[in-house]
């Protein structure tokens, strides 16, 4: 697939604060392409840079082939952006947001058209003000396809959503990739980038750590299962880590630890002997796949919302 985006040495400073600090890949047209990183890591800036929103301190930016310190304007007409928060006129109604937002393009689609296709057209005539917090982030993705953008940016799109309202507007953003549009997505959420994006940057103190697919990070880990389990008394993990044969030994937290391992049979017939051995009761042990969280962990030392 051709690169819809093309980022090289991306620098974006601050003083002698580096926001974004040397960072390049590529994106290609047709996918999703998460950026997943705790506050702070450089994510909105990397997005506000792409969108032509501020200048980059040095490097080369590519978006549609135009470069954003030269062509801003015509990548401006071509895109769609969804910002992390959305001032909305309170007292307009869906489709007068719709048609006000789309007064500023040559053309604009139908709000009818725009409201079907996130579900809101029940709210048509509702005042901003009235709807939920999920119907707004609806209607925000509804401004952002306002003019047919080939290209998608969603900041944190589902921050501060219930559960039910997160997962309906997972199934809305897969709904307009399979529509032909290229999104790029910063979350929060590691199921969410793990459900959503075809490949995902991690992202941690203005650098890009890695990049791949989300199962091809996981496996990079080299440790795809990861035992858990609680025990009745404190546990040295250095002894726990060699005794069991595990890559990593963690503490989670109260009472319960961790074991990365790449052969989970092994790894609990070692840590049964080493709890007989040392007189330890276990309790809760389960045994599950490793996630984005424990390859961002890996990466990182921290937990993602984490600064």
């Amino acid at each position: 697939m051709a690169n819809i985006i093309e980022v090289k040495n991306l620098t974006k400073k601050y003083g002698n604060f580096k926001a974004v600090d040397n960072i390049s890949f590529e994106v290609k047209k047709g996918e999703i392409f998460g950026i997943l990183g705790p506050n702070g890591a450089g994510k909105t800036t990397t997005l506000e840079m792409l969108e032509s929103l501020r200048t980059p301190t040095s490097g080369i930016v590519k978006v549609l082939g135009f470069d954003v310190s030269t062509n801003a304007h015509e990548i401006k007409e071509r895109i769609g952006v969804q910002l992390q928060a959305t001032a909305f006129f309170d007292f307009l109604s869906c489709e007068e947001t719709l048609d006000l937002f789309g007064s500023f393009y040559d053309e604009a689609q139908k709000s009818s058209k725009l409201l079907e296709e996130v579900s809101l057209m029940p709210k048509a005539k509702t005042f901003v003000n009235d709807l939920s917090g999920g119907q707004k982030q609806r209607l925000s993705i509804a401004m952002a396809l306002v003019n047919s953008p080939e290209l998608i940016f969603l900041d944190e799109p589902t921050t501060g959503l219930d559960p039910q309202a997160r997962r309906n507007l997972w199934d809305l953003i897969d709904a307009i990739r399979k529509g032909g549009k290229t999104i790029i997505l910063t979350t929060h959420y590691m199921e969410e980038a793990e459900y959503l994006c075809d490949r995902v940057a991690i992202m941690d103190e203005a650098k890009i750590k890695d990049i791949d697919s989300p199962r091809g990070l996981i496996r990079k880990l080299k440790a795809e299962n990861k035992v858990e389990f609680s025990a009745d008394k404190k546990i040295d993990l250095k002894k726990l880590e060699k005794e069991t044969g595990a890559l990593t030994a963690d503490y989670v937290e109260g009472d319960v630890y961790s074991l990365r391992t790449k052969d989970s049979h092994k790894t609990i017939n070692q840590l049964l002997e080493y709890a007989k051995k040392n007189d330890i009761k276990l309790d809760n042990l389960h045994i599950s796949q490793a996630t984005l969280e424990d390859v961002f962990l890996s990466y990182t030392g921290k937990s993602l919302r984490e600064k």
